[in-house]
């Protein structure tokens, strides 16, 4: 990177969709080259600002929810969840639901959003203050609570932990975790 200590950073020219799909210009990026190369190479900087590193120039990356997104890839195994750059997730240590239903999870990799088909996968997860299963109509109900900002009471079972869920504004999710929804050029 010495070679090129002046190489201007880009933005608004790569986003990461709801689903963990790397988008150029709003396109969906087909080749599957070119997102494990972009997997291997998201970071971020202290400012929380995502971007993906190609060779000396930063992209930065415009994030439609989440600096992650969170997926079940083995539907018979809630307990197998992976983020959108495929890393295993082995820890959920906090969780929300936001006002638009959409579930949240902190993990050893950050703050991502969980994939809208597999939430359904996720169902044995949910259970009560007494760690029982509960059932996909109550399950409807409190995420109806929580989207409503009515208080709710729901827990997150994955692997050996049990996290309480808590209720978020979606406007407020980027201040909260500390990342840059749309990175700009300075001024």
């Amino acid at each position: 990177m010495a070679k090129w200590p002046n190489v201007p950073a880009v933005y608004g020219w790569l986003a990461l969709d709801r689903r963990g799909n790397w988008l150029i210009k709003g396109e969906t990026i087909p080749n599957q080259q070119i997102t494990a190369f972009i997997n291997r190479n998201y970071l971020h900087d202290e400012a929380g600002r995502w971007y993906f590193q190609n060779g000396p120039q930063r992209v930065f990356v415009e994030l439609a929810c989440a600096p992650h997104v969170y997926r079940v890839p083995d539907h018979t195994r809630p307990q197998s969840m992976i983020t959108h750059t495929e890393r295993p997730v082995r820890e959920v240590r906090a969780t929300w639901i936001d006002d638009t239903g959409t579930l949240l999870l902190q993990t050893e990799h950050g703050v991502g959003s969980v994939h809208d088909q597999d939430l359904e996968y996720l169902l044995p997860c949910f259970v009560n203050d007494k760690g029982e299963a509960i059932d996909e109509d109550t399950l409807e109900v409190r995420f109806d609570e929580f989207a409503a900002g009515t208080a709710a009471t729901l827990w997150f079972q994955f692997g050996a932990g049990r996290v309480k869920i808590e209720g978020l504004r979606a406007v407020d999710a980027p201040k909260k975790f500390g990342f840059d929804p749309k990175p700009q050029p300075a001024a």
